[in-house]
């Protein structure tokens, strides 16, 4: 599945591009979520690059290129629905000359899953996976959590910035304090309202942009990643994921929950932990 021309890629996710091309190694493509950027990856990126594995961390289309930029200019983030952070990814994936391991957070866990889906992908970890159409569970915490957005009809077409205590228990609810004080100033930036209200209302919406193949034979090997006390994407929508992407019988599908972890997983002072459960995955299958 070829995407258009039209999209346009930076010149730093250029340079990313060509850097793993030109390495030989196989590439790891980081997908990030809402209210955070592909910086949010940095430390990850490290990691896996000490792994013999080539880092690249898109971001969004029309991504300021840092939080402070961002803050500045929340607006920019506005309007951005999961069918167009797709196709940026999918533009992205396209110029890499080996098949890369894609690595997705919340939102960005959902979209691995649809480029998986693809055939894109080598060995997918999807982290607290937004839910794709299908999955049903609707826990009261992950209720609560979207309804910074969802409170509010006009948001859809908006870029909603939490408040702290809205990013305290979506994020940081497994963190002290403290910690949850220092993500949010170092990483927290506005995000579209747009992909909150497709995951709404994708159940009821036969054309929603939110469906991946679960069944594709070339998705490839797919691990859930559950954060046992996440409230953005608690176990039941976890574990559900789970559920309809092991029914992919020529790929190994597997869930694992990490203990007293929150949606912050991926940039607290645990992200390591979790780093190293996905690469001792996608190692497997993909070196």
């Amino acid at each position: 599945m070829a995407v258009t021309q039209h999209i346009t890629l930076t010149e730093s996710e250029l340079d990313e591009i060509r850097r793993a091309n030109e390495s030989g190694k196989t590439p790891v493509v980081f997908v990030h979520g809402l209210w955070l950027l592909d910086s949010s990856w940095d430390r990850w990126a490290e990691f896996f690059e000490e792994a013999g594995f080539a880092a690249v961390t898109p971001g969004w289309p029309d991504d300021p290129g840092t939080v402070a930029e961002a803050r500045e200019h929340p607006e920019q983030f506005a309007g951005k629905g999961v069918g167009d952070v797709a196709a940026y990814q999918q533009a992205v994936i396209e110029r890499l000359t080996v098949k890369p391991v894609v690595i997705g957070h919340s939102f960005g866990g959902l979209l691995v899953q649809i480029l998986a889906g693809r055939g894109l992908s080598a060995a997918t970890v999807a982290i607290d996976p937004a839910p794709l159409r299908g999955v049903l569970p609707l826990p009261p915490a992950a209720l609560k959590s979207s309804a910074a957005v969802l409170g509010n009809p006009a948001n859809r077409r908006k870029a909603v910035t939490l408040t702290f205590d809205q990013f305290r228990f979506g994020f940081a609810n497994a963190v002290s304090e403290e910690e949850a004080h220092e993500l949010y100033d170092t990483f927290h930036v506005a995000g579209s309202g747009v992909p909150v209200f497709q995951a709404a209302f994708a159940n009821i919406n036969p054309g929603t942009e939110l469906k991946a193949d679960k069944k594709n034979p070339d998705r490839g090997p797919m691990l859930i990643i559950s954060g046992e006390k996440d409230h953005q994407v608690p176990h039941a929508i976890a574990n559900a994921t789970f559920k309809k992407q092991r029914k992919n019988a020529e790929n190994v599908t597997e869930f694992k929950e990490i203990e007293n972890r929150g949606h912050s997983l991926t940039i607290d002072s645990g992200w390591r932990e979790v780093a190293q459960v996905s690469l001792d995955f996608v190692s497997r299958f993909a070196k």
